[in-house]
């Protein structure tokens, strides 16, 4: 992951050490001054996540483990000017990430842990606020909802957790909130971000037996990442 990080940052350095002296000098040439002017305008981005799941239980116990792994983001982005400092964006994506859940009181591995391997198709509708342009740098701060198509969710299996399958609906809803900044070279904007994704809804499939050892406690299951983007426009 840290190669593929220093290979986009590396992509920065294409026109060499005079084109960030004119990015960071204090009268630096101003690139695509009239880009983000236009009513409408597109981008992709490529990313990493780190999804995590945030469990409530019935009654008091010992927790249930979530070991967290690096997955990777690509999409597009839609940009729609709504005035000078606030734009409309449009961001779906594909998100790969997996968790592995480590159940207490097993004794079998087999039993204790459960990989839940997760294929998103992320569709996030956000409200981007910007800040005064200073030369070439303009923060922003980003918020919104989105929703999430599980296509790993396993929702329609009537296997469950006996049989070592863990469920989870295929729809769910979440809230954003992030930040980023917008860097102004000769030719693209690049601009890295970082947002936390919460989900609301209980994403949970319940196993067949209402006394399942794996899920009667759980009250509620949602998932939680943290995402880095890389957006190029």
């Amino acid at each position: 992951m840290k190669k593929i990080i220093v290979f986009i940052l590396l992509l920065l350095s294409l026109k060499g050490h005079s084109q960030y002296k004119g990015m960071f000098s204090k009268d630096p040439i101003i690139n695509l001054e009239n880009f983000q002017k236009q009513r409408l305008h597109f981008g992709y981005y490529l990313g990493f996540n780190s999804f995590d799941f945030k469990l409530d239980y019935k009654t008091v116990g010992p927790d249930i483990q979530v070991k967290k792994t690096t997955g990777f983001n690509v999409g597009v982005v839609t940009n729609l000017r709504l005035q000078e400092y606030i734009d409309l964006r449009f961001e779906p994506g594909l998100y790969y990430t997996k968790r592995t859940l480590h159940y207490p009181n097993f004794t079998r591995e087999i039993d204790a842990i459960r990989d839940v391997n997760s294929t998103y198709i992320h569709f996030p509708l956000l409200l981007k606020f910007s800040s005064l342009r200073t030369g070439n740098i303009r923060p922003y701060i980003v918020g919104g909802l989105s929703s999430t198509l599980n296509l790993s969710a396993n929702a329609k299996l009537k296997d469950d957790n006996l049989q070592q399958k863990f469920r989870v609906k295929s729809w769910t809803t979440n809230y954003e909130l992030g930040f980023g900044i917008d860097f102004f070279s000769e030719y693209f904007i690049f601009s890295p971000s970082i947002r936390g994704c919460f989900g609301i809804n209980d994403e949970l499939i319940r196993d067949n037996d209402p006394n399942s050892p794996w899920t009667s406690n759980i009250e509620s299951l949602k998932s939680r990442a943290i995402l880095i983007n890389f957006t190029f426009h």
